[in-house]
């Protein structure tokens, strides 16, 4: 038995994350666990399709077992995303490697950038670009370009980077995991234009008419069923952005206090409206719309610095109930597939299983046809048998 470890969102699951899924096959994988971002991704955004759906297709399509990733590590920059969803791996006690897609495609080379980069960081001149208004990414970008541009052509690209912060995740927890590394295929990461069979996942979800020749057919069919948008949720997003204290600002995960300025009494009359009028070079879109989804859900930075107190099961196959099996001599962290119960474990767990039902219940409103409250505790785990 070899166990590979995957770390996605599947928002939606396109045909790279199949071509993914045979690779890592092919390099051996006879078991694979998927850590999935549930209804709140990233990108700061909402997901096009719900968790409990997205995870059952996921196991159709060859992952064997779905962990969910808990939503503090969701909505947190790459670092922390990266560390949560490592962690769970790490925690599982059975998983031999992890396997990502890259546009790099070569594990020497990144760990190369991850080496050069730490390095960088200890640099006066990065924190003086950084304070002009520079993201981190771009500041390191900048400096390397005058002395190393291969390096910095690998942190430019976004895939890349995540890859990096999965690596530098394994060193910090000293994981025995092996890292393995898929060459991207096709269309880039958020690329507007197709290649082939492959598409991004940001032209699929802008483009769901046309999604039937970028996704495998189940995913196509649930796509034109019932899909959410971002849009739906702008009052109640503008209304906790108009009552919000600079108290209830300064807590929220990953807020700092010029932002919290920025925000701070905003009357902006639409979404849109908003994020323009806060955006700034040093402020990235996305970052500002996982603060806002964060103050939405009441994440604060005190959740985001805690690790996942639980693994929690929210689909399987057979080949999963053998992950499982090996868990329970190999575990560090309570495994488990209710949430109820898992929240009683202790103080965080029940932290943790609050704020997953409140982001569950908050992303239910975004349908056209509002679901009723309370699906993390009503939603039945179902066993695939294909």
């Amino acid at each position: 038995m070899k166990i590979s470890g995957i770390i996605c969102e599947y928002n939606p699951f396109h045909n790279g994350h199949a071509y993914q899924i045979e690779q890592t096959r092919r390099n051996g994988a006879t078991h694979i666990v998927a850590v999935m971002s549930g209804n709140f991704v990233q990108r700061g955004d909402i997901a096009v399709l719900d968790k409990f759906t997205r995870s059952r297709l996921a196991v159709r399509s060859g992952v064997d077992l779905v962990i969910e990733l808990p939503v503090a590590y969701c909505l947190s920059p790459a670092e922390n995303f990266a560390k949560g969803a490592v962690y769970l791996l790490e925690s599982l006690g059975c998983i031999d490697e992890i396997s990502f897609g890259s546009e790099c495609g070569d594990i020497d080379r990144l760990v190369s950038a991850m080496n050069k980069s730490d390095k960088i960081l200890q640099l006066e001149s990065i924190k003086m670009l950084m304070k002009d208004g520079y993201t981190y990414p771009s500041a390191i970008s900048r400096i390397l370009k005058e002395t190393d541009t291969e390096t910095a052509d690998i942190i430019s690209e976004p895939n890349n980077i995540l890859a990096i912060e999965y690596l530098r995740a394994l060193q910090y927890f000293k994981s025995g995991i092996k890292p393995f590394t898929v060459k991207r295929a096709g269309a880039s990461h958020d690329s507007r234009e197709t290649f082939q069979e492959f598409a991004s996942a940001s032209y699929i979800r802008e483009n769901i008419s046309s999604a039937r020749n970028f996704v495998p057919e189940i995913w196509a069919d649930a796509l034109e069923s019932r899909t959410t948008m971002l849009k739906n949720l702008e009052k109640i997003i503008l209304y906790r952005i108009r009552t919000a204290s600079f108290e209830d600002l300064f807590s929220t995960n990953d807020m700092t206090g010029g932002l919290s300025d920025r925000i701070y009494g905003n009357r902006a009359n639409s979404l849109n409206e908003f994020f323009e009028s806060v955006k700034t070079k040093c402020y990235t879109m996305a970052r500002i719309k996982r603060i806002i989804l964060s103050l939405l859900i009441g994440i604060e930075k005190t959740d985001a610095s805690e690790l996942p107190p639980y693994a929690r099961i929210i689909a399987f196959n057979e080949k999963g109930r053998e992950i499982l099996a090996v868990t329970k001599k190999t575990k560090e962290i309570p495994v488990g597939m209710s949430l109820a119960k898992l929240g009683r474990l202790n103080c965080t767990a029940r932290r943790f299983a609050e704020l997953e039902s409140r982001a569950t219940d908050i992303y239910s409103l975004a349908f056209d046809n509002i679901s009723p409250a309370g699906a993390d505790y009503r939603e039945k785990i179902v066993i695939s048998q294909e």
